[in-house]
């Protein structure tokens, strides 16, 4: 009787212990507690829903239907991850007990919050990708396959609809402004949500979709931005990533991202590109800018100009027009060196053209234009003097400054 009062039992291993421990889990808040069950709960049912609506899609007289369902369970869903933001998360930040995911989480989380009184639109899409990129990260973490391909489906349909919400919201704000500030803050949102879906989705997608079109055709532009993604430190190579950017834009977001838009978005890259190749002091830096120009124009005019419909002014599509045909019969010369001496004159002459409509404001590229063009044999530079010769009793004065009427001509008397 004495030793079986005095028997040491492990408590770990018995019925009671272990209900204990399940409580504990599911009453203490954080991702194994009871929001986490609750998480997973209206997950499950918002991906059940979801795959109905997919299923029945092409059923109208259902698809109303399965719709609302899919709609109602989702916003359930996404209120069950906001709460537990504000319940677990904070709590823990609060008490200093979160990890440096938790706490860099609170933080995105009020920094999405903070839009919400200057641009509701943005904000909604924004809060939306949030949570869903927060228990995105909760479902990888499980590795439980199943549940992982079943989320991915839902989740990259859903975060690339988001991403082309926010890119539309930007290019209408974009359109609203007029201050020059306020325009670059925009352009750069826009470049940042472009580059984070081509870091975070693209590859995804890519992978998802091997053999759709799209993801064929934009497979070597993707290539050639991996490349330069992690080098930020050289301003040639940051104007060159968003330049590609802008590029893969074009196929990723058509519609998000409207021409005209585009369009303002590759003149800003432009005009960084002048104030680059004026600013740089070092010749081989210097070289390699104006180098990135020429194929950017290339590129503008590829991806933009060429198939540009409507024209403000009549004179500049009908100048363009020229400018693109003789274009095209230089691109039919067999021989390349001859080929890519000709394309580049006929960029900086274009180029000269357009900067010359505001002499007070390029000036300096305007010079650098002009000499480039003199090392090609194109302009000839004439002595920056004041010559004067007798002949015939008449002062001859220096030829550019006759035709400026700087100076006049004067008549000697014999």
């Amino acid at each position: 009787m004495e030793e079986k009062s005095l028997r040491v039992y492990d408590t770990e291993k018995t019925f009671f212990s272990k209900i204990g421990n399940t409580l504990t889990k599911l009453l203490t808040p954080g991702k194994m507690g009871i929001n986490g069950v609750l998480i997973s709960m209206k997950r499950n049912n918002m991906l059940k829903c979801y795959e109905n609506y997919v299923e029945n899609e092409k059923n109208n007289d259902r698809k109303g239907v399965y719709l609302k369902k899919y709609e109602e369970a989702y916003s359930l869903y996404l209120d069950s991850i906001d709460k537990n933001v504000i319940d677990a998360i904070y709590k823990k930040v609060k008490n200093n007990t979160a990890t440096e995911f938790e706490k860099n989480a609170l933080s995105r989380y009020y920094s999405v919050i903070h839009i919400k009184d200057s641009d509701y639109v943005e904000y909604k899409n924004k809060k939306q990708k949030f949570l869903l990129e927060l228990d995105n990260e909760n479902v990888q973490a499980t590795g439980k396959a199943k549940v992982i391909k079943k989320f991915n489906s839902f989740y990259l349909e859903k975060i690339d609809t988001l991403y082309k919400n926010i890119i539309k919201q930007y290019s209408v704000k974009l359109l609203d402004l007029n201050t020059e500030n306020e325009k670059n803050e925009v352009y750069n949102k826009i470049c940042s949500t472009i580059e984070e879906y081509v870091n975070d989705i693209l590859p995804k997608k890519i992978e998802e979709n091997p053999s759709k079109e799209v993801y064929i055709e934009i497979s070597k532009e993707y290539d050639d931005y991996k490349q330069l993604r992690f080098n930020k430190v050289d301003q040639n190579d940051v104007i060159e990533k968003n330049m590609l950017l802008l590029g893969l834009s074009r196929r990723l977001f058509t519609h998000s991202l409207p021409l005209g838009v585009a369009e303002q978005c590759y003149n800003k890259l432009l005009n960084d590109l002048r104030n680059l190749i004026v600013d740089t002091r070092v010749p081989k830096k210097k070289e390699r800018a104006y180098s990135l120009l020429l194929k950017f124009i290339k590129e503008f005019n590829l991806k933009i100009l060429s198939t540009k419909v409507y024209w403000d002014n009549a004179d500049e599509r009908n100048n363009y027009r020229a400018f693109w045909k003789e274009f095209q019969d230089i691109e039919k010369i067999e021989n390349k060196e001859e080929q890519d001496k000709k394309i580049e004159i006929l960029f900086i002459k274009n180029e000269l053209r357009e900067v010359q409509k505001n002499e007070n404001k390029y000036g300096k590229i305007i010079s650098f234009y002009k000499s480039k063009l003199v090392e090609l044999g194109i302009m000839k530079k004439l002595p920056n003097k004041c010559g004067s010769l007798e002949k015939n009793g008449v002062y001859i004065q220096d030829l550019m400054q006759e035709k400026q009427g700087k100076f006049k001509s004067k008549v000697k008397k014999k």
